[in-house]
């Protein structure tokens, strides 16, 4: 698969999405196309640069040669779906997730920053636009004038609409789900609160819900998932500090509700909430290899 034709979702998970958490994406070989960056794979793939690059024993500034290969994990764990809730936005985690004939669709994004950060809460899709005008908040206005530079009241639609396409306006002030003319910015907590898709995602998204679709944003750095014989955790970095003080007593709690306490490598969860990777990665214990494995016999 070439980094260039990708499919328009992360990935598409079979769930209940009411009752229970389910995987999203796969471990996959991308082919290296001319532009490509580790930044702009992680916005495209939902996958945090430096994952990429440890993933793949490279640099973080390591420049990538046209037709070489890296191998990309953008596995993600969907939370559970609040009853009656069709999206879910997990800010920490940057991505949201759109139920579908109980399919759910998983789209990475970019959220508000820590001085400026996307709100929580459960909302409502009031406003379904394509070729939107922004007009500009005055409060946006105002810090660009701090900062030596002015913004137009309104912005029309076109590539310099910083919206993109389509808006999806919520029942949360002027937030919305938007497209971008920055796709670099996609995975990332640079916003002033609204939440970015990269263009062919928030079409994608566009056409999954209507006015009056509900929604839920939440905040989740810590998710585990039981899947079969895997026990898989994905931790993310606490960008608003407003996660579990004691990271692993949190996973802990959890695994004991999963009842899978006796089957989880304590030492591989406490890398991962090191590690901070923002990708599942396996946590369960390896059965002990017989005296004939280490024998070769």
């Amino acid at each position: 698969m070439r980094a260039v034709l990708l499919a328009v979702v992360i990935g598409l998970a079979s769930v209940n999405p009411l009752h229970a958490e389910s995987l999203v994406g796969q471990v996959q070989t991308v082919t290296i196309a001319r532009g490509d960056t580790l930044g702009a794979l992680g916005s495209r793939f939902g996958i945090d640069a430096a994952t990429i690059a440890h993933d793949n024993g490279l640099s973080l500034g390591a420049p990538l040669p046209v037709g070489a290969e890296l191998r990309l994990d953008n596995r993600h764990i969907v939370p559970s779906f609040p009853p009656d809730v069709a999206v879910l936005v997990n800010v920490p985690q940057r991505m949201v997730f759109a139920v579908s004939t109980n399919r759910v669709a998983a789209y990475p994004i970019a959220v508000g920053r820590a001085s400026w950060p996307t709100p929580l809460g459960g909302f409502t899709i009031i406003v379904k636009e394509t070729n939107p005008t922004w007009d500009v908040p005055e409060s946006i206005r105002e810090e660009a004038r701090r900062a030596g530079r002015s913004l137009p009241l309104r912005v029309p639609p076109g590539p310099d609409n910083p919206l993109g396409a389509y808006w999806l306006g919520l029942s949360l002030g002027s937030v919305g789900l938007h497209g971008t003319n920055a796709p670099s910015s996609v995975y990332q907590a640079v916003t002033h609160g609204c939440i970015r898709l990269q263009a062919s995602n928030i079409e994608d998204l566009f056409g999954l819900v209507q006015v009056g679709t509900r929604g839920e944003i939440v905040y989740q750095p810590l998710l585990m998932l039981v899947d079969g014989d895997e026990v898989l955790l994905e931790v993310h970095r606490d960008i608003y500090r407003r996660g579990p003080h004691d990271p692993l007593a949190f996973v802990r709690t959890r695994a004991a509700e999963l009842g899978v306490t006796d089957r989880v490598d304590w030492d591989a969860a406490a890398g991962v909430i090191h590690e901070r990777a923002g990708v599942a990665r396996g946590i369960a214990r390896r059965p002990a290899r017989s005296f004939s494995d280490r024998s070769g016999s």
